[in-house]
């Protein structure tokens, strides 16, 4: 079976479009607040994760548009970034366990440096075009859980009221088309939805039908085949000992 990735990918191609005019309608409102430029690579190290139809996607376009020293080139960086974001994860998970205010375990996850590996020596990104959403938005006021944020580097100021994208609202939507690609794949892992993994994650996974748990056509005929078998009801008959049965 070859999945068919298209239908997913082209509703996640339309929300990323509603998050550039989303941002594109603030920087032209507030354009003296957006601070945007090239080569500001402040939000190429922020630490958040992707959900699985993002992180399809973007892994599908990074093995489309690169290969050879490239390539390997970023899967190391990614390597890098991935062991990073491991230990500071760990550490969110373990102060968690110990008690501490889960408020102030995100403020000190947002607070942490991961520099992304798709980010270039000359601080441009690799595959800007097909960025990440919260990268599209990162320059603009957003909410995650009723708590604002804007970008250190921005001049929006605190207390004046500005259009802010709910991130939780995104991240729903982004929920529903992963959900609808699990339930359409016919995987085992049903819960695959809910997957949520860093960027560079999503550069070294391979993404085949094995690692998304599809099951085999051929398997699924042969074990409804045996429950059907076992679906038959029994002739009614004698027994050996000349009871019915």
């Amino acid at each position: 079976m070859k999945i068919d990735f298209t239908p997913y990918f082209e509703k996640y191609k339309a929300l990323s479009a509603k998050a550039d005019e989303m941002f594109a309608k603030v920087q032209n409102e507030f354009p003296e607040c957006v601070t945007c430029e090239i080569k500001c690579a402040d939000c190429c190290h922020a630490l958040f994760d992707l959900t699985l139809i993002e992180a399809i996607y973007i892994n599908h376009l990074f093995n489309e548009m690169f290969e050879g020293k490239k390539k390997e080139a970023i899967i190391e960086k990614s390597n890098r970034a991935d062991r990073k974001t491991y230990m500071v994860k760990r550490k969110a998970y373990k102060d968690k366990e110990a008690g501490k205010n889960e408020v102030e375990i995100l403020m000190e996850i947002a607070a942490e440096r991961v520099r992304c590996p798709l980010l270039n020596e000359d601080d441009m990104c690799d595959l800007y075009e097909y960025r990440p959403i919260t990268c599209r938005l990162y320059g603009m006021p957003t909410s995650t859980g009723g708590i604002g944020h804007t970008c250190g580097k921005s001049a929006f100021v605190e207390g004046k009221s500005y259009p802010t994208a709910n991130l939780d609202v995104i991240q729903k939507k982004l929920y529903e088309i992963s959900a609808e690609f699990v339930g359409q794949i016919r995987t085992r892992y049903v819960k695959m939805g809910d997957l949520l993994v860093p960027l560079s994650m999503a550069i070294l996974t391979d993404y085949d039908e094995n690692y998304l748990g599809v099951v085999d056509e051929n398997e699924t005929l042969k074990k409804q085949g045996k429950e059907n078998d076992n679906d038959i009801p029994r002739r009614r008959g004698k027994t050996k000992k000349g009871h019915f049965r």
